[in-house]
């Protein structure tokens, strides 16, 4: 499925996902990310939210997450990242991260590059194609988003 049939569902997530923070008392930026944040990007249909945080506020925020979501994918939990699961139609996903820290540069400069730069979007998609279902596909999706974070 192409990004651009999940605007108006990842448009009213963000819009309910804003709404949790506020009602948490949590501040940050919040934004769409992941395939349904950039056009022409393929996707498995889910949303992912990425809330940046002052680095101070960071373990704070996680315990006030808590309270309303349930953790997930812990195996990509780092010192610097946290992931929950938003409750909705659909798989949501919402990835925190201290702002500045290594995950929220990965997270930023990947779906700007993304967005950008057709050629690198094309290889997105063609991974997706290949790889989506694999054992390998996670290992392969990393390395590709290593690759175009790195400087």
């Amino acid at each position: 499925m192409l990004s651009g049939e999940l605007a108006g569902d990842a448009r009213a997530v963000h819009r309910e996902v804003s709404a949790l923070l506020d009602r948490l008392n949590i501040s940050g930026t919040l934004q769409l990310t992941g395939g349904s944040s950039t056009p022409e990007a393929l996707t498995k249909g889910d949303i992912d939210l990425h809330l940046r945080v002052e680095p101070d506020n960071f373990v704070a925020v996680l315990a006030r997450l808590d309270e309303a979501l349930s953790r997930t994918n812990l195996d990509a939990w780092a010192d610097t990242l946290a992931v929950f699961a938003v409750t909705g139609d659909r798989t949501i996903e919402l990835a925190v991260t201290p702002t500045g820290s290594e995950h929220d540069r990965r997270f930023c400069v990947a779906w700007e590059r993304l967005r950008s730069e057709p050629e690198l979007l094309g290889e997105y998609n063609e991974l997706k194609l290949r790889a989506f279902g694999t054992p390998q596909y996670d290992s392969l999706k990393s390395d590709f988003f290593t690759r175009i974070t790195t400087p």
